[in-house]
């Protein structure tokens, strides 16, 4: 379906509505009320990325480890990643760039702004559909793996250490993921580089700032609506203080907490394909909060888009037929589906 010519309200930021004093257009009222009043989901598993990566496979607190990842990514989908190696102070100065970058002036932002129908670059979501409803946040996404992708044109010069500090986390990310991958195999007995050997040298990763303003009707809008990743991971720095995030398991909606030193890390579609529906892609959103605005940093890490992603064979027998056809460059129409409320991974179940 063609991109709609979306009205003046529509092309604005959501900082730039609240700043205007616009009236909240309909096309950020969801369709039914949003509870506010969830449990807390204090039993998503925290895993030791130290334990898991020990150089002694065999050793009891591998072991150990090891099951909690699995029975992680098979319950909940994802989990807090402790002991990862990233220094805490290094998270915050992440953080803080990020919230640097969106209390600029808007005609510093709009240096970054996205173009056209492009994804990337700094503003709002595209509005894709004549009845997409809109998500309470203003964004900056781009791409960042692999380099020779950098659209360096949308990544901010203010603050003038921003490019260089998102450059060293990317770094960080991928050794971390590739210690991650390599525990997930473990985790499943696989052949080694059953997962890592899709993603390749030619991986794809965006990190999607996420800036989230307070909302006067939080039980009425969504910061993000309902949706599951179409990554193979996704690496998520929450906001220190604030809570918004929510996950779907058993269809009852939960809060995931928030841990200042932790990465959350979700199972993304592709790895859902991968384990043949062993682990589990979960569906989550991020609601809003009346008083006080939240900031978020998450990461998408996807195999090459030129690999072809399907079951891997060991996981594949009588008792558990394979689930899934063979998908290349899967991230590709993602988006589609996603403006649509739709999980593109229902059109890939055999």
């Amino acid at each position: 379906m063609a991109q709609v010519s979306p009205s003046s309200s529509l092309c604005k930021t959501v900082q730039q509505l609240i700043e205007n004093g616009d009236e909240l257009p309909d096309r950020y009222i969801w369709s039914g009320p949003i509870d506010l009043t969830l449990p807390l989901a204090s039993d998503i598993p925290l895993i030791d990325v130290a334990h898991l990566s020990s150089s002694s496979s065999s050793s009891s607190s591998s072991s150990t480890e090891l099951l909690r990842l699995r029975s992680a990514l098979t319950s909940w989908g994802c989990f807090q990643a402790v002991n990862h190696g990233i220094d805490a102070s290094f998270l915050d100065e992440v953080r803080r760039l990020s919230t640097q970058f969106f209390h600029l002036p808007i005609t510093e932002k709009q240096k970054c702004a996205r173009h056209g129908d492009d994804y990337q670059g700094y503003g709002s979501d595209l509005v894709l559909f004549n009845n997409q409803s809109l998500d309470w946040n203003d964004r900056l996404y781009l791409q960042v793996a692999p380099d020779h992708h950098h659209k360096l044109h949308y990544w901010p010069l203010n603050p003038h250490s921003f490019r260089k500090v998102l450059r060293d986390y990317t770094a960080k990310l991928r050794q971390l993921e590739e210690q991650l991958l390599k525990a997930m195999e473990k985790s499943l007995s696989l052949t080694e580089g059953s997962f890592l050997s899709k993603f390749g040298e030619e991986q794809s990763m965006f990190a999607r700032f996420n800036y989230y303003p307070p909302c006067s009707k939080p039980d009425q809008v969504l910061g993000l609506k309902p949706h599951a990743d179409g990554s193979g991971m996704t690496i998520v720095l929450q906001d220190r203080d604030v809570l918004g995030l929510q996950i779907l398991k058993d269809d009852q909606w939960f809060w995931v907490p928030t841990l200042p030193d932790a990465l959350l890390v979700n199972a993304g579609d592709q790895l859902e394909i991968m384990s043949n529906g062993i682990y589990r892609s979960p569906v989550h959103r991020a609601v809003t909060n009346s008083e006080r605005e939240r900031n978020s940093l998450a990461v998408f890490c996807s195999p090459d888009p030129e690999k072809e992603i399907e079951p891997v064979e060991e996981l594949v027998d009588e008792e558990r037929p394979r689930m899934f056809k063979t998908v290349r460059n899967y991230v590709e129409t993602y988006f589609h589906y996603y403006q649509q409320g739709k999980r593109p991974i229902d059109a890939v179940r055999i």
